[in-house]
């Protein structure tokens, strides 16, 4: 769908887009994925993509998202649009009072020792695909099937976790959606296609 949406984005023929999803239990392997790191699969299927980094889990209770944005000429800064992904979600989770940032050298965002999102992106022709993952409410003894980005599976945290009590997907969609218009400087559409993919006008 994202290399559709993508393609599709670059022919000018659909507006900015992001897709909204809950995975099935799935592993993918990133640009940069070192073999070392992929420790046991067990019972989830295995995915190479484009996106830049290592090797990471996606599953139920995590919400992922993934902007398929035309990068305008003053946004043409991979970093820059990488600081923005990790503000709105730290600027989400404040919202439940979680105190959230970055780690030097390290992209994603944690809160005290826990890593609660992790990002990868791709740029083709200035358009972005993949993006980020919160935990939410994810079964975190998942990523004991790897070293997520390189780091030892203890690291991982959620939402759940950190506050002591139930967290549901449901509760994040809507701040995170609201954060994520601000930090990407675009203005949400009424106009909804499923429970997955909310367009957002040009420019």
């Amino acid at each position: 769908m994202q290399r559709e949406l993508a393609a599709a984005r670059q022919r000018d023929e659909i507006p900015d887009t992001l897709v909204l999803v809950e995975h099935p239990h799935v592993l993918t392997l990133g640009r940069g994925a070192h073999s070392e790191n992929l420790l046991a699969s067990a019972d989830m299927q295995v995915f190479a993509v484009e996106r830049g980094g290592d090797v990471t889990y996606h599953g139920p209770g995590q919400l992922c998202g993934y902007p398929i944005l035309y990068l305008r000429e003053d946004e043409r800064n991979v970093r820059l649009y990488l600081r923005r992904l990790e503000e709105a979600i730290i600027q989400t989770l404040a919202e439940f009072a979680i105190e959230a940032g970055r780690r030097p050298g390290l992209t994603g965002v944690w809160a005290g020792p826990h890593k609660l999102a992790s990002l990868g992106v791709a740029v083709r022709r200035w358009v972005t695909l993949h993006g980020f993952a919160l935990n939410v409410c994810t079964e975190l003894e998942r990523f004991s099937a790897i070293n997520p980005c390189g780091l030892p599976a203890s690291v991982m945290g959620s939402m759940t976790g950190i506050l002591g009590r139930p967290v549901a997907v449901a509760e994040v969609r809507a701040p995170l959606l609201r954060h994520l218009a601000t930090a990407l400087e675009r203005r949400w559409t009424e106009e909804e296609r499923g429970d997955c993919m909310s367009p957002l006008p040009k420019g």
